[in-house]
């Protein structure tokens, strides 16, 4: 039985197939990039939170981060915004169906992240 990788390679042999099969990791890559947007969905994996909640759940990451990265993550329709008509405004902010679908390459980095760590510095 091929591994994923194995399967990529084949893939790979002619060159309009390689730039085919890479386009969609590409966008993936390109949706999930930088450091911040896997934890804001991992944040926001269990229920709608505030900016307040999901900044205090993010250590390290400016308002201006969050705010930038949330607007990104809209865009891609992985977080929705929502606001409330109550005086001052309440928003709220949520995970997508379209972004639970991220739960297996969430566990699979998770994973190959920790073989690397331990191929890496042995631990």
């Amino acid at each position: 039985m091929k591994t994923p990788f194995e399967k990529t390679i084949e893939l790979a042999c002619e060159p309009e197939e390689c730039l085919a099969a890479l386009l969609p990791v590409r966008d993936a890559l390109e949706v999930l990039s930088g450091r911040w947007k896997l934890p804001i969905l991992i944040a926001l994996s269990s229920r709608p939170k505030r900016f307040k909640e999901i900044s205090k759940n993010i250590k390290g990451i400016t308002d201006k981060m969050l705010s930038k990265e949330l607007k990104d993550l809209e865009i891609n329709k992985l977080v929705t915004r929502t606001v409330y008509d109550t005086f001052p405004p309440t928003v709220e902010y949520a995970s997508t169906e379209h972004s639970k679908s991220l739960g297996n390459v969430i566990m699979a980095l998770k994973d190959w992240g920790t073989l690397h760590r331990k191929e890496i510095i042995g631990n």
